[in-house]
């Protein structure tokens, strides 16, 4: 088990709000193994212990004889960010569904901010925020309408709706586009909206599922920046999967990575180099899941995927 300390190191007031500066420690054995500079709105004192934001513990999947995942366990703070890794088919995909509510267990015990995920879905669907890896948003609508659509759906208030949206936009630089139509935004554009919508309803988790698959170097290094921005002003928790190995290693605190269904390494992007005894993230990657081609199986979805991609040409 990991423990997870905080100490604060400095507090100010800001808006007549105490604002505590502080460093995340993640304890293992008394050796502290990660520090993360940050800033989050705290009543505090000078050790401040931190409660898990997602709890997995033993978590398997089967679909017949075939487990996808296998005996998982992992925990992530509140307000950390944790990118979750591994190669096609290693069993990300089916993670994440369960942790958001998609998929049932076959076994284990999965909880999202102390809400057992398959007892209490509702309440956790509000918990959380989602951009998936295919597009979501409606092509036909304005920025706006498409914001409006969400808030609406998470009975979020009008006025409160207004606002939010206003400093999402400004936060990710599309309040010039907010009457736009959607068709007309490029793809860094879209993603930039799709976060945004993510977080119109101020959930304490924000699932990421390949953000910048397909973007320029220009638009990913944009979007991770303001998403960092809102972790450290919102203590937003972020949980995120990406091919990119450079993004886990500057935005993540701490990476896991699966592969065939179980946890082959957890820890911050300098350890799991330690461990493998490589010298960046894609090498120690490689080291703990090796470099032999991973094959999917063609699924329905994708299916649908590449003829949707065909009549588009």
């Amino acid at each position: 088990m990991v423990d997870i300390l905080i100490i604060i190191t400095k507090t100010q007031s800001r808006a007549r709000k105490e604002i505590a500066h502080r460093y995340v420690c993640f304890k293992i054995n008394d050796k502290v193994v990660v520090k993360q500079p940050n800033a989050y709105k705290l009543r505090t004192t000078n050790l401040y212990r931190v409660r898990s934001m997602i709890r997995v513990e033993n978590l398997t999947k089967k679909f017949a004889d075939m487990t996808a995942v296998d005996g998982v366990s992992f925990e992530v703070v509140a307000g950390e960010i944790f990118a979750f890794l591994g190669p096609n088919g290693a069993g990300k995909t089916t993670t994440i569904k369960m942790l958001t509510t998609l998929l049932a267990p076959t076994s284990g015990k999965l909880e999202i901010d102390n809400l057992d995920t398959t007892r209490n879905q509702h309440e956790v669907r509000k918990r959380f925020g989602i951009v998936f890896q295919d597009p979501s948003l409606d092509q036909e609508l304005t920025a706006m309408e498409n914001m409006e659509i969400h808030g609406a759906l998470y009975n979020v208030p009008r006025k409160l709706r207004r606002e939010r949206s206003e400093l999402l936009f400004k936060t990710f630089e599309l309040w010039e586009k907010k009457d736009a139509f959607v068709k007309t935004f490029s793809g860094g554009m879209r993603r930039r909206l799709e976060i945004a919508r993510g977080l119109l309803h101020t959930p304490k988790i924000l699932f990421l599922d390949e953000p910048t698959l397909g973007l320029d170097p220009q638009s990913r290094n944009q979007l991770w920046t303001q998403v960092k921005h809102l972790n450290q002003n919102e203590g937003v928790t972020v949980f995120l999967t990406t091919h990119y190995m450079d993004e886990a290693e500057r935005v993540a605190s701490r990476i896991a990575i699966i592969d065939h269904g179980k946890i082959v390494a957890i820890g911050t992007a300098q350890e799991l180099k330690d461990k493998t005894q490589t010298s960046s993230l894609e090498e120690a990657f490689l080291a703990l899941t090796g470099t032999a081609l991973r094959d999917e199986s063609v699924n329905p979805t994708q299916r649908m995927r590449d003829m949707s991609r065909l009549w588009r040409r």
